[in-house]
């Protein structure tokens, strides 16, 4: 596609929205974009009456989960040329014919399924996501799907459509190993819980074509896609594109079979899942089989929890990407934050890159006090090993979650505004509501003083990780004053670092 041609595909979507009456997805509350605290414009509010979500015992479960790994691992990693896949769509014809063939000679031999999950628990991390399949289209299971038209960049007279027959997959490469059941079986071992992330689109099948910005486009893309998409596809491809044929209705069922066939082998071949982080979204056309699919996949998994994206209020949790919200109080599903330790979700090669125990700590206690949680991105090298760096950084915090996890997990935030007092104290309490502990992310000196607390008369204050009873007083006008002893002032006497945690039974103020 030139550029003509793309700007009259844009003006084209600009005069005839296939959202008419339905309030697109833009702006931000507290740091959540509007589009995850609603629907998707093309997909019913309420769904429809055969949908059944998770049960209340799997939102529970899901909310007791507070610290995890996000490891984005795919053929983007070999050459890492920034964040996961997204750099193909900038790449020429003939990179993105090679990338396209670089699955033919991978071999990461450093790859060790129980050597990671043994990083996550020394974390203190209770569960993990991993890219089961990304934009690209490369699939890290063993899918029994095929491939059966894709894109020859280099072919003679410009780019084209070609027919194939491969699954393009993980075990089409000369290490030929399963990675998603190498993990799933080391995670269940553990105990650890599994989310499997999966792209709703594909740029790799040409049946996929248009949606979420396609490397190969099609005359009348503006009618299968929301003007916000073809935006979209403009922000991410310029004048990249190439116009191919609309697909045909045969292509079209065929993508959307081979799409919910692998969102079943997910579900059946790999034992319990916890979770499925869909991603990104397809179109108005496509809906009705999608809803088909995940219909299909509740039945499969009935406690699956299904994340929001491209299926709208059929989801059950959502994931702030990049930013720690400032409330959630507009929140009517539950959540955690997704934020790269390194620059992007992909690996980073430079250890100074990565940000620290402390950032983590504190973000992790910022984001358990507003009810959520925090998963952090480390994506491995080409040869399937992490960072060291990462590696250090995690294990100070799991080493810091085992003096003060019982503040972190299975709790739950304080109601209303009553999370925070000012920059440095944040709250969480007990999931049956009996102790509140406050975390202090300053050491506080000699005195701590808490505004919106009140121990219970004769109940005992403590700094987690010591057993000493602390001194406190209750005033009506200042509030609760906890005193710390002498020997505290010396970090080096102090249960950890980073952050402080208070534990006390609360009286009604």
């Amino acid at each position: 596609m030139n550029r003509r041609e793309f700007v009259a595909l844009t003006a084209a979507v600009a005069a005839t929205s296939v959202c008419d009456g339905l309030a697109q997805e833009t702006g931000e509350y507290e740091g959540f974009s509007l589009s995850e605290l609603s629907t998707v414009p093309y997909i019913e509010t309420t769904p429809i009456a055969e949908y059944h979500r998770a049960p209340d015992a799997a939102y529970d479960a899901f909310k007791d989960l507070k610290f995890g790994m996000r490891i984005h691992w795919g053929v983007y990693s070999i050459w890492h040329r920034g964040a996961e896949s997204w750099p193909f769509l900038g790449m020429s014809f003939e990179d993105r014919q090679a990338y396209n063939n670089l699955y033919k000679a991978w071999n990461p031999a450093g790859f060790d399924a129980d050597a990671w999950m043994d990083v996550i628990a020394e974390s203190g991390m209770e569960f993990f996501t991993f890219t089961a399949k990304h934009h690209e289209g490369f699939t890290m299971f063993d899918t029994k799907t095929r491939v059966r038209n894709r894109a020859n960049w280099t072919a003679i007279g410009g780019p084209r459509i070609e027919n194939c027959d491969l699954a393009y997959s993980i075990m089409e490469t000369p290490f030929r190993r399963d990675v998603v059941k190498e993990l799933c079986d080391a995670a269940h071992k553990r105990n650890i819980k599994i989310d499997l992330y999966f792209s709703h689109p594909d740029w790799y099948d040409a049946d996929f074509r248009p949606y979420v910005a396609h490397p190969l486009q099609i005359p009348s893309s503006a009618q299968w896609m929301t003007q916000r998409d073809v935006e979209f596809t403009k922000e991410r491809l310029g004048n990249r594109a190439v116009i191919v044929p609309d697909p045909t209705n045969s292509d079209v069922m065929r993508m959307m079979q081979r799409h919910r066939a692998q969102l079943v082998e997910l579900l059946t071949e790999y034992g319990k899942i916890d979770m499925i982080g869909l991603d990104m979204w397809l179109g108005p056309r496509t809906w009705p089989e999608l809803r088909r699919t995940v219909l299909e996949m509740r039945a499969l998994q009935p406690h699956v929890m299904l994340r929001n994206r491209g299926i709208g209020n059929y989801g059950d949790y959502f994931t702030p990407e990049r930013v720690v919200p400032g409330s959630a109080e507009k929140s009517d599903k539950p959540w955690f934050t997704i934020y790269p330790l390194g620059t992007d979700f992909s690996y980073d090669p430079d250890g100074t890159k990565y940000k620290g125990s402390r950032w983590i700590v504190q973000n992790l206690v910022d984001t358990v006090a507003k009810g959520g949680g925090l998963e952090i991105g480390v994506g491995p090298s080409p040869h399937g090993e992490f960072h060291p760096e990462a590696i250090r950084q995690m294990r100070v915090v799991g080493q810091w979650l085992r003096v003060n996890g019982e503040a972190i997990y299975g709790s739950r935030p304080r109601e209303g505004a009553l999370w925070s007092e000012g920059e440095t104290i944040r709250y969480t309490r007990s999931k049956d509501g009996r102790f509140v502990y406050a975390a202090c992310t300053e050491w506080p000196g000699m005195q701590v003083v808490l505004k919106t607390v009140r121990p219970k008369v004769g109940s005992t204050v403590n700094l987690l990780g010591l057993d000493t009873k602390l001194p406190w007083s209750f005033d009506s006008a200042k509030g609760t004053t906890v005193s710390l002893p002498e020997n505290l002032q010396e970090a080096a006497n102090r249960p950890c670092d980073y952050t402080w945690i208070l534990k006390f039974e609360a009286a009604d103020m």
